[in-house]
C-alpha cells in the first residue's frame, strides 16, 4: 500500500513536471506574439474573448494568460473592460487540456520523451530546442498519467479506499474539496485531467468528478489572488475579475446541474462508454455556456471589482492628477490656443516629474520609507500621461499647422520624453532609499553630504529650466547653462571624493555602488532640464 501511494505521488509530480515543461515551451515557441495578441486583438468583446481563448490554447495554461492580463492592466497597457474578455475567453481555452488527455496514448510517451530529449539536447537553435521542450513535456506528462494509473487500479479495489471515497458523496463537500485540491495544484486542467484518471480506474464516479471539477474553476485563481496583493489596484481590481466571474461560474453550474440532472445524462451520453472524454466535454461545455451566459454582463462585474476595491483618497488624486487637464477639448480651435494648450499641458506633466523627483530625494535623505511607494505609482502615473500627451501631440501632426508651430510640436514631444526619463531617475533614487533602509548599504556622512549638494543644485537647475519653459523665456538660456555646469562639476568633485575613500577602503562598497549611480542619476536629470530650458530656443 505505501509503495502504490508512493508511486501515486510520483505519477502526480511526474504529471506536474510535464504540464509545466510543456506550458514553458510553447510560450517560447510563441515569443512575444502573445503580448502582441493581447494588446491588439482586445478592440470588443468578441474579439477579447476570442484573443484570451486562443492564447489558452497556445500555452496551456490559464494561469499563464491571467498573470499577463494581470500585468497588463497593472502596468496599464490594458483596461479593466478589455482584461475581462480575455480571462473568461481563458477559461474556455484551459479546457483543451483535458480533451487531449483523453485520449489513450501512453504507448507512444517514450517515443515523445526521446524525440524531445534530442531536439533539446543536441539542436542549439532556440526554436529546435522550444519545440523539443513541448513534445518533452507533453512525453513526461502521459508517463506521469500512466503511472497514476498503475498506482490507483490496486487501490480501487480497496476497501479503505473505497470507503474515503463514499464520504465524500455530499456535492457541497465535494465541491469544496476541488477547491482546495486545485488550490494545491494552482491549475484547473491539472486537477480535472487527475480526476479524470482517477474516474477512468473506478476510483470516482461521474457525477463526483463534475462536481470537483466546478470546484477547481475557482481553487486555480489562489496563486493569482496571492499575486495580485502585491500589485496596484489596477493589477488588484483585474485580478478580481477573475474571481468574480468564476465564482459566478461555479455557482451557477452547481445550481443547474444539481436542480436538473438530466444535463449530466446529456452530456454523458456524447460518449456513454468514455467516462474521461465524458469529464473533458464537461469541463469544456460548462466553460462555454458560462462565458455565453455572462457575457452580456461583463460591464457590471468591471463596475462591481471597482466597488469592491474603491480608490483612497491618494490614489483618487493621483488618477486626476494623471488625466489630460488642457488637451481634452481640441477640435474647431485656433492653432495658436492649441499650441498654448499642449504648452500648459506639458508643463504640468513637467512639473509632477520634478516633484517626483524631490520626493525621492527626500524619501533618500529622511529616510521615510511611506514616501517610496508613493515616487513609485507617481512614476506609473507619469508614463501613463506621457502616453496620452505624445498621443495627442502625434495627432496634431494631420492638423494644417504652420511651420512654427509644427516645429514647436516636435519640441513638445521631445520635452515630454525629457520629464519622463527624470521621473525615471526619481523611481531609481527611491530604490536607493530603499536599500539604504533595509541596512544592505551604507554611507559615510561625507558621502550623504556631497549628495545632499548634487540633490539641492540639480533641483535648483530644474526649477529654473521649467521656468523657463512655461513662460517660453529664450533671454535666459545662459543663466540655465551656469545651473547645469555647476551640477556637472559638483558631480566630478564628489566623485574624485569618493574614489579617494575608496582607495583608503573607509567606504561600503554596497554603499559606494549607490553613491555613484545616484550621482549619475542626479546629473543627468540635469541634463534633461536643460534640453527643456533650450527646447524652444531655435523656433522661428
Amino acid at each position: 500500500m505505501v509503495y502504490l501511494i508512493l508511486t501515486l505521488l510520483g505519477g502526480i509530480g511526474l504529471f506536474l513536471y510535464g504540464m509545466n515543461t510543456m506550458s514553458s515551451g510553447l510560450r517560447n515557441a510563441c515569443g512575444n506574439n502573445l503580448k502582441k495578441i493581447l494588446e491588439k486583438a482586445t478592440r470588443n468583446k468578441l474579439t477579447s474573448i476570442l484573443s484570451g481563448m486562443l492564447i489558452t490554447i497556445l500555452i496551456q495554461s490559464s494561469s499563464a494568460t491571467d498573470v499577463m492580463v494581470i500585468g497588463f492592466v497593472s502596468s496599464g497597457l490594458m483596461t479593466l473592460e478589455q482584461a475581462i474578455g480575455v480571462i473568461i475567453g481563458a477559461n474556455i481555452g484551459t479546457t483543451i487540456t483535458a480533451q487531449i488527455t483523453a485520449f489513450d496514448i501512453e504507448a507512444f510517451t517514450p517515443v515523445l520523451i526521446f524525440i524531445g530529449a534530442v531536439l533539446y539536447i543536441f539542436f542549439k537553435k532556440n526554436s529546435y530546442r522550444s519545440v523539443g521542450t513541448i513534445i518533452l513535456g507533453f512525453g513526461i506528462l502521459f508517463q506521469g498519467l500512466d503511472l497514476i494509473k498503475t498506482s490507483i487500479e490496486p487501490l480501487g479495489k480497496s476497501p479503505a479506499v473505497m470507503e474515503l471515497v463514499s464520504g465524500i458523496s455530499n456535492p457541497f463537500l465535494t465541491l469544496l474539496l476541488g477547491i482546495i485540491i486545485s488550490a494545491v495544484l494552482q491549475s484547473s486542467s491539472s486537477a480535472t485531467v487527475i480526476f479524470q484518471t482517477f474516474a477512468s480506474q473506478g476510483i470516482i464516479s461521474y457525477d463526483t468528478a463534475v462536481y470537483l471539477i466546478l470546484g477547481t474553476t475557482v481553487g486555480s485563481l489562489s496563486d493569482n489572488m496571492l499575486a495580485s496583493l502585491s500589485l496596484n489596484i489596477k493589477g488588484k481590481r483585474a485580478a478580481l475579475l477573475n474571481l468574480i466571474f468564476n465564482v459566478i461560474r461555479m455557482v451557477l453550474m452547481f445550481t443547474l446541474v444539481s436542480l436538473f440532472p438530466g444535463i449530466k445524462d446529456l452530456i454523458k451520453s456524447l460518449s456513454p462508454d468514455n467516462v474521461a472524454r465524458q469529464i473533458a466535454n464537461t469541463h469544456t461545455l460548462f466553460a462555454i455556456f458560462s462565458v455565453l451566459v455572462v457575457m452580456p454582463f461583463t460591464d457590471q462585474i468591471v463596475k462591481l471589482s471597482k466597488l469592491i476595491v474603491p480608490l483612497s483618497e491618494s490614489e483618487l488624486l493621483q488618477t486626476t492628477s494623471f488625466e489630460l487637464q488642457y488637451l481634452l477639448q481640441t477640435e474647431k480651435i485656433p492653432e495658436g490656443l492649441l499650441m498654448d494648450q499642449a504648452l500648459l499641458e506639458v508643463s504640468r506633466m513637467g512639473r509632477l516629474a520634478c516633484d517626483n523627483l524631490k520626493l525621492a530625494v527626500r524619501s533618500f535623505f529622511e529616510k521615510d520609507t511611506s514616501l517610496i511607494e508613493t515616487v513609485k505609482l507617481n512614476e506609473e502615473g507619469i508614463d501613463e500621461l506621457s502616453g496620452k500627451i505624445v498621443d495627442k501631440l502625434v495627432d496634431f501632426r494631420q492638423l494644417p499647422l504652420s511651420p512654427s508651430h509644427m516645429q514647436k510640436l516636435y519640441k513638445f514631444i521631445q520635452v515630454v520624453s525629457d520629464f519622463e526619463r527624470i521621473s525615471d531617475h526619481a523611481e531609481n533614487i527611491a530604490e536607493y532609499a530603499a536599500l539604504m533602509e533595509s541596512g544592505e548599504a551604507s554611507m559615510t556622512n561625507i558621502a550623504i553630504k556631497d549628495l545632499n549638494l548634487l540633490s539641492t543644485y540639480t533641483i535648483e537647475s530644474m526649477d529654473y529650466s521649467l521656468s523657463l519653459f512655461e513662460k517660453e523665456d529664450t533671454k535666459h538660456i545662459d543663466e540655465a547653462v551656469k545651473l547645469e555646469q555647476r551640477v556637472d562639476d559638483t558631480k566630478e568633485m564628489i566623485i574624485n571624493g569618493h574614489i579617494d575613500r575608496l582607495m583608503k577602503e573607509s567606504c561600503d562598497p554596497h554603499g559606494g555602488v549607490i553613491f555613484t549611480d545616484m550621482s549619475i542619476d542626479l546629473e543627468r536629470c540635469s541634463d534633461h532640464a536643460f534640453n527643456v530650458a533650450t527646447a524652444l530656443a531655435d523656433v522661428a
